[in-house]
């Protein structure tokens, strides 16, 4: 499943595995406006992992594209041979829980069987370690579980207690890459972070799920009472921490990266309502009557939220947007992007979508 891949450079490369996806995508658009290095993104382009998030970067030729999957181990110590290797910014995972729930083998498979195969084979490239190697892996606040209405936000000194299968394996991979820096001597750093949103995002996650709903006229299916609340990030502030990490950060270090924008997801749902009709011009409230409370799913974590202040202090680095100021941003920018959206609303995620809410989903074209 691996492309043919071009003769070996003798400029090293950073591997962005996931960089089709949601935040790897924006990413490697960040790093292109000045690329510190051959880019070069690895993706199974399975249902979330879509080209044509970086199509204009891959025909100015900005980036290379291998598609392949961090499940094949042999396929893994190819790329890094090819390319030489010099880091590793480690996006690539099953993430959205209630496929976890649905089907937690392959979340074991790519995300913890995958992250030792991409592990093992830094580790066999970097045996004559070069100054600038480093192991990026980007993982998630559910590791940490569930917080209290009045417990503190999670810092990195928490201690793990997943709840689903999704951070369960998320858990095992963070728990695996401190285990190579500390056996291996791999240099190799963890990111913890929130709730992202952005432009290119999955329309399965509760932004853009809402947001295509509206638009549509379509019922907006709410978790239980609505009331679980999360810490929301945009990616292009994610984007930003993961540079100073890369930049200034310490090998063995763990660093949370949260946005400070703690909300319950019913307010998420009602101001995408109020932003939605606004720009369709429809009376207010036609979006909050699609509202449609469903069967909460099993496990749901009432409340995540994050500690940046080591990041900040360490780092440098602060959330810079807000939801006020980015939530319209996102409502225009899925109004504007109908082709990019009609072309992944197809397929798979129909059949995903149907069984999950109980609902038929025509494609919008």
């Amino acid at each position: 499943m691996m492309t043919a891949l071009p003769p070996r450079s003798r400029r090293g490369a950073w591997l962005i595995t996931g960089g089709a996806g949601f935040i790897g995508s924006n990413f490697v658009r960040a790093l292109c406006a000045a690329p510190p290095a051959r880019l070069v993104v690895l993706d199974a382009l399975t249902y979330a992992g879509n080209i044509a998030n970086l199509r204009d970067l891959l025909d100015a030729r900005a980036v290379e594209l291998v598609h392949a999957d961090i499940r094949n181990a042999a396929h893994m110590i190819h790329v890094f041979a090819r390319f030489d290797v010099e880091r590793v910014i480690h996006f690539a995972a099953e993430t959205h829980v209630d496929r976890s729930i649905a089907g937690p083998q392959a979340f074991m498979e790519t995300n913890v069987l995958g992250t030792m195969n991409l592990l093992r084979a830094a580790h066999e490239h970097w045996r004559r370690a070069r100054p600038g190697n480093l192991f990026l892996h980007v993982s998630t606040d559910e590791v940490y579980g569930a917080l209290s209405p009045t417990e503190p936000p999670f810092d990195e000194h928490r201690a793990y207690a997943p709840n689903s299968p999704y951070a369960a394996s998320k858990a095992a991979s963070d728990h695996l890459v401190r285990a190579w820096h500390h056996t291996y001597g791999l240099p190799a750093i963890v990111t913890n972070c929130s709730n992202n949103y952005g432009p290119w995002q999955f329309p399965e996650k509760l932004i853009p799920l809402m947001i295509l709903n509206a638009i549509d006229g379509r019922e907006l299916p709410v978790y239980g009472d609505g009331l679980q609340r999360r810490d929301w990030l945009h990616v292009l502030d994610h984007c930003e921490a993961l540079r100073a990490v890369l930049e200034r950060g310490v090998a063995g270090n763990t660093y949370c990266i949260g946005g400070g924008e703690e909300r319950s997801n019913i307010e998420i749902v009602a101001a995408i309502c109020d932003l939605v009709d606004a720009r369709l011009g429809r009376p207010q409230g036609t979006a909050h009557s699609l509202i449609r409370h469903v069967e909460d799913r099993p496990g749901h974590d009432r409340r995540y939220a994050i500690d940046s202040s080591k990041i900040g202090r360490a780092l440098g680095w602060a959330p810079r947007r807000t939801l006020a100021a980015a939530l319209p941003e996102i409502v225009d920018w899925y109004l504007t992007h109908a082709d990019w959206v009609g072309n992944i609303r197809t397929g798979e995620y129909l059949r995903f979508y149907e069984a999950q809410y109980g609902q038929r989903l025509q494609a919008t074209s």
